[in-house]
C-alpha cells in the first residue's frame, strides 16, 4: 500500500503492516509485484484492527492519500478540510461500499445506510423523535434501568457473602454496559415488552460485529460479495434472528392497538414533514435494528472506556463522585445539567476512544480539499480515532484531561476537531439521548463501586465498526461501602 504525503512524499506497505515513507514513482511492474507481496500482511493487519492499516502521517499532517491495488482513498485530517468535505460538499459524497457491504445485510437501508432521497426522507420523519424534551422525559427510565444494574451487582455480591469484600466481583465490563444500555432502548424504545430478550440479542449481535473485518477486508480488496470467508455463516444467522425479533416487536405494538409514546411508537405515528408520508415496514424495521442496535452499542463502549479510564485517575473520579453528591436526591432531569465536569470526563473518554472511530465516503462526484482534486469514485475517510490524537491539534494527544472539554477551551477550539457523533447533516441523530444516558448511568454506579481493572495495561483497541477493547474488559466491581 503506498501513502503520498503532502510533500509529495510516499509510503508504502511494509511486510509489518505497517507505513514506511519512501521514494515515489517506482515503475508499476515493481509497485504491483510489491503489493502482491504485502497483500497478506495487509488483509492480516486489517483482520486484526482497520486502524492499525492506517498510514502513520494521518496523525501529522492535513490529508494522507493511499494508493493499493489500484484504489486511492484520501485520509482527511484537518479540520477546514473536514467541514469542508461533509457540510459544504456533503452533496458530491455517497457511503462507502465496503461499510455498506459491512452494515446493510443487518440494518437494510435505515437512516445509517440510506443515500439521497430516501435517506432524507428518513432523516426529517425521525428527527423530532430526538429533540431534547424528548430525551428528558426518557430520564426516569434511564435511571430505572442503571439501578437494575446497580441492584443485581449488590445481589450478586451479596449472594456470594461479599459484605467483607473478599467476594472479588471480577466481570467483563463489557457486556455489563450492554445489558445496561439494552434495558435503557428497551424502557425507551420499546417498553413494556419483556419478550426482547437483551441476551439473545447480545450474542447475535456480537456474531454479526465480529464477522465484519471480513467483509471490510475483502471488499477493499475487491473480492465479490459472495466470497465465502470466517463467520458468515454465524453472521447470515445473526442477521436472520435480528432482523425477525425487530418484525416481531413492531407486529406485537400494532397489536395492542396503541402505538405508545416511546420511541417505536413515535416511529409507527412519524410522517414525514414534507410529503406526509409514513415509514414503510421495511423501514420501520431498518430503522429500529439501527436504533436498538447502534444506539446500545455505542453508549456501553464510551461507558466501558470511561469506567476503565477512571480505575487510572483516581483524582478525577474523586472529583466526579463530588459532583454526584451534590446532586442529592434530586429526581429532576434537570438537575443532570448540573453535572458538567462529569460530563466533560465522558467528552474527553470519547475524544481517546470514540466508540465511532471512522467516518467513510466515496466521491460521487469531483471534490475539491484546498489545492487537492479527488476524482469521483474514489474513497475519502475521516478517520475520527486518528484526528482526536492528532499532534498539530491537540496538546499531549494521548493524555487524559477532561479540563480540554471546559468550556472555554470548547469554544476556542474548531468544530471539526472533535467528532465522536460525526458532522454535517449525518450527524448522529441520537448524539443528546447517547450523552445523557452515559450521565444517567455514572451517576447512578459509581457511587456505588469503584472499578479495579483486572491488568495495569490498558486493553489495545480493536475496530469491529465500533472501537472496542480487545480482549473485553475485566475489572472487579467492588461495593464502596465495604470499605
Amino acid at each position: 500500500m503506498v501513502a503520498e504525503g503532502r510533500d509529495g512524499e510516499v509510503a508504502d506497505m511494509s511486510s509489518a503492516g505497517t507505513f514506511r515513507v519512501c521514494e515515489a514513482g517506482g515503475p508499476p511492474l515493481q509497485e504491483a509485484l510489491a503489493e502482491a507481496v504485502a497483500l497478506p500482511s495487509v488483509l492480516a493487519t486489517m483482520l486484526r484492527s482497520l486502524i492499525e492499516a492506517w498510514p502513520d502521517e494521518v496523525y501529522t499532517r492535513p490529508l494522507v492519500t493511499t494508493r493499493f491495488l489500484g484504489q486511492r482513498t484520501t485520509y482527511v485530517c484537518a479540520p477546514g478540510h473536514i467541514r469542508s468535505l461533509i457540510v459544504d460538499q456533503a452533496g458530491a459524497l455517497e457511503r462507502e461500499p465496503f461499510m455498506l457491504r459491512a452494515l446493510a445485510p443487518a440494518l437494510g437501508s435505515g437512516i445509517l445506510t440510506a443515500d439521497g432521497p430516501h435517506w432524507r426522507g428518513q432523516r426529517r420523519t425521525a428527527a423530532p423523535m430526538f429533540r431534547p424534551d424528548r430525551v428528558r422525559a426518557f430520564i426516569p427510565a434511564m435511571a430505572e434501568a442503571a439501578h437494575a444494574t446497580r441492584l443485581r451487582w449488590l445481589g450478586q455480591m451479596s449472594a456470594h457473602g461479599s459484605a467483607d469484600a473478599r467476594f472479588d466481583g471480577e466481570r467483563d465490563i463489557l457486556p455489563e454496559m450492554m445489558r445496561t444500555t439494552f434495558d435503557v432502548i428497551v424502557a425507551t424504545m420499546v417498553s413494556g415488552d419483556s419478550q426482547l430478550k437483551v441476551e439473545p440479542f447480545g450474542r447475535a449481535i456480537d456474531a454479526y460485529l465480529g464477522q465484519t473485518p471480513w467483509k471490510i477486508a475483502l471488499s477493499m480488496l475487491g473480492a465479490p460479495a459472495w466470497m465465502p470467508h470466517p463467520g458468515a455463516r454465524a453472521g447470515a444467522r445473526a442477521v436472520r434472528y435480528l432482523r425477525s425479533e425487530v418484525a416481531r416487536t413492531v407486529e406485537r405494538r400494532r397489536a395492542r392497538g396503541e402505538p405508545g409514546a416511546d420511541l417505536l411508537g413515535l416511529l409507527l405515528q412519524a410522517k414525514d414533514p414534507e410529503t406526509g408520508e409514513r415509514l414503510s415496514d421495511e423501514s420501520l424495521i431498518d430503522n429500529l435494528l439501527t436504533f436498538v442496535a447502534a444506539g446500545h452499542e455505542t453508549t456501553a463502549l464510551a461507558l466501558t472506556w470511561t469506567l476503565r479510564v477512571l480505575a487510572d485517575h483516581p483524582a478525577v473520579e474523586a472529583r466526579i463522585l463530588d459532583e454526584i453528591a451534590g446532586l442529592g436526591a434530586d429526581p429532576a432531569p434537570e438537575a443532570l445539567d448540573r453535572l458538567a465536569f462529569t460530563r466533560q470526563v465522558v467528552l474527553e473518554v470519547m475524544r481517546l476512544y470514540p466508540p465511532a472511530p471512522l467516518i467513510v465516503r466515496r466521491t460521487a462526484e469531483e471534490v475539491r480539499l484546498g489545492d487537492t482534486v479527488i476524482p469521483a469514485g474514489e474513497s475519502v475517510h475521516v478517520p475520527v480515532y486518528a484526528l482526536h490524537r492528532h499532534q498539530s491539534l491537540w496538546d499531549r494527544p494521548d493524555v487524559f484531561d477532561p479540563d480540554r472539554f471546559a468550556p472555554e477551551l470548547t469554544a476556542s477550539r474548531d468544530r471539526y476537531a472533535y467528532l465522536p457523533f460525526g458532522a454535517g447533516p449525518r450527524v448522529c441523530i441520537g448524539m443528546g439521548l447517547a450523552l445523557t444516558e452515559c450521565l444517567v448511568i455514572l451517576a447512578t454506579l459509581l457511587p456505588a463501586f469503584r472499578f479495579v481493572p483486572a491488568k495495569a495495561e490498558m486493553p489495545a483497541t480493536q475496530f469491529r465498526v465500533t472501537l472496542r477493547p480487545k480482549g473485553g474488559m475485566k475489572m472487579k466491581v467492588v461495593p464502596r461501602h465495604a470499605h
